[in-house]
């Protein structure tokens, strides 16, 4: 792991060596140091309050059954193509299975590998022998992988869009709005995950696409082995 206080030299190692799968994880782009303990330093959110989207009655109930979809889908298997904000298209397999786990394995050449668990997302490049470790409820895709989905709870509905066949929500933690947004795309019939996307506090965008997805699939738990950490 890293052993740095120094955030501005971070977020310039961040942005230059990780730009594609930790703005999955590193919306916001705030610098997670190592303080002489080796715990995490997390950053101190903003406190202002988010804004709202005005919601229809047709809209809740969309809500309700996204909730719904996302709750019974325990597990699930799919190829991804990822458009980071610099516009490069990586392909690569995720596999997913609640609470907690997740694991983003980017096809050859890349030397990337994201895996949730423990509580907490590990990224590693295996090209430059760099590993980095982030609590998982300070990152969009904690929302994603809790034990129960709410829409309601403790997060804002900052966009909703219904057309073409597609549902589209946008969400932050309202408690802490400056950890990045995260927008889930669904297909109307049957209500299925088709995307996700997180915005920065930069507006960077990050965009994973889902296909040939296979849910309820049976993921063996050496799936979601955790990267070794540097020393």
């Amino acid at each position: 792991m890293f052993h740095m206080k120094e955030t501005t030299f971070m977020k310039s190692i961040f942005r230059a060596v990780l730009p594609a799968a930790m703005g999955l994880v590193l919306a916001g782009s705030q610098a997670y140091a190592q303080d002489d303990t080796g715990e995490t330093a997390i950053p101190v959110a903003s406190s202002s309050a988010p804004a709202a989207v005005a919601l229809s009655a047709s809209d809740k109930a969309w809500l309700k059954r996204i909730e719904q979809a996302l709750n019974q889908s325990k597990t699930f298997q799919a190829r991804i193509q990822q458009l980071d904000a610099e516009g490069k298209r990586t392909t690569g397999t995720v596999w997913m299975k609640r609470p907690g786990q997740m694991r983003l394995a980017y096809d050859p050449p890349s030397p990337l590998l994201l895996v949730a668990n423990g509580g907490k997302v590990v990224f590693r490049d295996n090209q430059l022998d760099q590993t980095t470790v982030i609590p998982i409820e300070r990152t969009p895709l904690g929302l994603l992988l809790r034990p129960h989905v709410s829409l309601t709870d403790d997060v804002t509905v900052t966009g909703f869009q219904h057309d073409n066949g597609l549902v589209q929500v946008t969400l932050v933690r309202t408690s802490s709005p400056g950890d990045g947004s995260l927008t889930l795309v669904f297909y109307e019939t049957p209500v299925a995950l088709r995307s996700w996307s997180v915005l920065d506090a930069q507006g960077r965008e990050t965009r994973v696409t889902l296909f040939d997805v296979h849910a309820g699939a049976d993921i063996p738990a050496s799936t979601f082995v955790l990267p070794a950490e540097n020393d």
